[in-house]
């Protein structure tokens, strides 16, 4: 791939192996830059995710001219709506999960450790349903988020793997958050889990090809 290549909105380091990685497998020769921005993520749960806005037009206008991919779901709608700013296509990483879910079922059951992910990824749903009728339940994994802040990985996603696990009346589980995606391969249940990095890399790279 020439020119820029892919920018990458992180608000965790934990993300860019693991996009590194599936670039590596998928996507090789993708030219991917990243950006880790912690601050945004604790602003955003202490103020909302608007309050982000001016700092994270300002970091990405920055980065220079180039397509963005939005790692984190709770700044994702902040972020897309900066594009014409921009002038560069700006996707959040859970918008193409998204699209998968409502294409797979009615029943939507979505599973965040972080409450402010929560309404971001109902309304993303209910966004790319149109006019589907959908029915969005949101569940909040108890204790995870603590232990992904204590570096506690595998902790994490076994708390997430098993919380999807006790789903029940679902046709499809959507993992909110990027750094949920080990967990799909923990789980037992035999409805749908769906997350967020694969597809979203995959579409935002073919942001870049696109791209003038």
């Amino acid at each position: 791939m020439t020119g820029p290549g892919l920018v990458l909105l992180h608000t965790s380091p934990v993300h860019v192996p693991v996009f590194d990685a599936l670039r590596d497998r998928r996507h090789p020769g993708a030219v991917l830059r990243h950006l880790v921005a912690p601050e945004l993520l604790e602003r955003a749960r202490a103020e909302g995710p608007g309050a982000v806005a001016p700092a994270l037009l300002a970091l990405l206008a920055a980065a220079g001219p180039a397509p963005v991919l939005v790692t984190c779901s709770t700044i994702g709608a902040t972020a897309e709506s900066l594009a014409p700013q921009l002038g560069a296509p700006v996707l959040r990483v859970d918008r193409p999960m998204a699209a998968a879910a409502v294409r797979t079922g009615a029943r939507i059951a979505v599973l965040a450790a972080l409450e402010s992910t929560l309404a971001p990824t109902a309304g993303l749903l209910a966004d790319e349903a149109g006019e589907r009728r959908v029915s969005v339940r949101t569940h909040l994994v108890a204790g995870a988020w603590e232990r992904f802040e204590a570096g506690d990985t595998a902790g994490y996603l076994a708390r997430v793997a098993a919380a999807a696990d006790a789903v029940t009346g679902a046709d499809v589980i959507v993992l909110a958050q990027a750094s949920m995606a080990g967990a799909a391969g923990l789980t037992t249940n035999p409805v749908p889990v769906l997350s967020s990095p694969a597809p979203g890399l995959a579409a935002g790279l073919a942001l870049r090809t696109a791209a003038p």
